[in-house]
């Protein structure tokens, strides 16, 4: 049976890079500035011969409950509950602060193993601060650098140490080896455009993205039916992609929460650069994407953006109207919205929208659905014989124009991938099509192989010619 490790500390004292190391991979935003971290996040933890789950916190912080800080608190001490052990950082070089001594008789208190361990070991003067954390009452300290990689050895001694033998090597009361969770390699996370056959009981990985403050993190609680990530009325909450992992309809779902994308020229900090080149990860990453539109001031040009970028991208998109409860006459903004949809968004004609309310949780059901029937269109395989009828159907209604003179012939028409649809159609000079009959034959596509709202990719070749040899020959 594998534990869950929790880091907690003051903010600045090198959590999400003790974080980043323990996983392998730069997952949590990093910076010198304090508070970076503001929801626990999860990952797959290894250290050595040790496998186990870590929880990266916001930094502990004195604050009302009613505050963010304060709500921040109250996520990492929900993380502390849910971890069968705790990593207490504090940083040696700074030494002990009033705040490490409040945090570390929460920790008492709460009567779970914790280790002690002194980071930034590395730093000209930090031995004063090594020795003062045996003030804390917690142990030897455990002293290490998260930046460099030094100490991991005596780190893992020391968890070996505080949870148990039998435990840390994840060995059940027998005393046999416990399954471990399958990771996606490296090509996998490289390649998400490889797939199987499509199956409905798939897990199902979707994205929440949209413009700050739309309702993406209160949507997600609302699915899993309590407060795990952290909302509030402030604009930019969200700073990391956080994944969470749930189940609709007795399928696994992967939702990633992002930070909300403001337009380019607003975005000057480095945090927020950061935090947005964050969630293009997680965009990138998933296979659907919902975007979160505010119903009460829709269409904004950021919103429109958002979209254009998630099918750029060529990932299967869904919008949702969101703070539907705040609508008083639905039926004519429903309209209204449906007109500007069709209108605005030409490019992802047919693209499901679905009006719901992350707060009252009204429509969700509905936006699920939608997600699902939304990743089988984009995940659908047409015949090959089917769209050469097709195709010499479409050119006979409308035939290809004529290029300085010269008709353009349709040869031949196949897809060649999914995820999203791509078709491959042999021509005479390909790079003549002109982008009109592109649009036409792509429209065509969606409408008579019902795909709406996913990207549709179509290129053009040129059909080998079987005399290219002999006037090679003749040269």
């Amino acid at each position: 049976m594998s534990f869950k490790v929790a880091i907690v500390g003051r903010p600045n004292v090198g959590k999400s890079t003790l974080f980043n190391r323990l996983v392998g991979q730069k997952l949590a935003l990093v910076d010198d500035t304090p508070g970076v971290t503001r929801d626990r996040r999860p990952g797959d933890a290894r250290l050595f011969d040790l496998r186990f789950t870590i929880i990266d916190t916001a930094g502990l912080e004195e604050a009302a409950a009613d505050t963010l800080p304060g709500r921040m608190r109250a996520q990492t001490e929900a993380a502390i509950d849910e971890a069968d052990l705790s990593l207490f950082l504090i940083d040696a070089k700074a030494g002990l602060t009033p705040a490490d001594t409040t945090l570390a008789e929460l920790l008492r208190r709460r009567g779970k193993p914790v280790v002690l361990v002194a980071n930034k070991a590395e730093a000209r003067g930090s031995d004063a601060g090594f020795y003062d954390a045996f003030t804390l009452g917690l142990g030897e300290p455990c002293p290490i650098s998260a930046e460099h990689g030094q100490g991991m050895n005596d780190l893992r001694e020391a968890i070996i140490e505080a949870i148990g033998e039998d435990r840390a090597f994840g060995k059940d009361d027998d005393g046999a080896e416990a399954e471990t969770d399958v990771m996606l390699t490296r090509e996998e996370a490289e390649n998400p455009e490889e797939v199987a056959p499509y199956d409905d009981s798939k897990p199902l990985r979707v994205a929440i993205v949209g413009r700050p403050n739309a309702g993406k993190s209160t949507l997600i609680n609302r699915y899993l039916g309590e407060e795990r990530l952290l909302t509030g009325p402030e604009a930019g909450i969200t700073r990391d992609s956080i994944s969470v992992e749930w189940e609709w309809r007795g399928r696994a779902i992967k939702l990633f929460d992002t930070a909300g994308m403001r337009r380019k020229a607003r975005v000057v900090e480095k945090l927020e650069k950061l935090s947005v080149s964050d969630a293009l990860r997680a965009i990138r990453f998933a296979e659907c994407v919902v975007i979160v539109f505010d119903a009460t001031i829709p269409f904004e040009k950021q919103d429109l953006q958002i979209v254009d970028l998630v099918l750029r991208e060529g990932r299967a998109a869904v919008i949702a109207f969101n703070k539907w409860d705040m609508i008083e006459d639905r039926q004519q903004v429903l309209a209204d919205l449906r007109e500007k949809t069709d209108r605005l968004l030409p490019q992802a004609r047919g693209i499901r929208a679905v009006p719901i309310s992350g707060e009252r949780g009204t429509g969700l059901d509905k936006l699920m659905q939608a997600v699902a029937d939304t990743d089988k269109v984009w995940n659908r395989r047409i015949s090959t014989a089917r769209l050469n009828r097709w195709l010499d159907g479409q050119t006979v209604s409308h035939p290809p124009p004529a290029v300085s003179g010269r008709r353009l012939r349709m040869k031949y028409m196949t897809q060649v991938k999914t995820r999203p649809p791509g078709f491959m159609i042999s021509c005479t000079r390909p790079d003549a099509v002109p982008e009109s009959y592109i649009r036409y034959l792509t429209n065509g596509l969606r409408n008579d192989f019902d795909m709406p709202g996913v990207p549709i990719r179509i290129h053009f070749r040129a059909g080998d010619n079987p005399f290219e040899h002999k006037r090679k020959k003749k040269r």
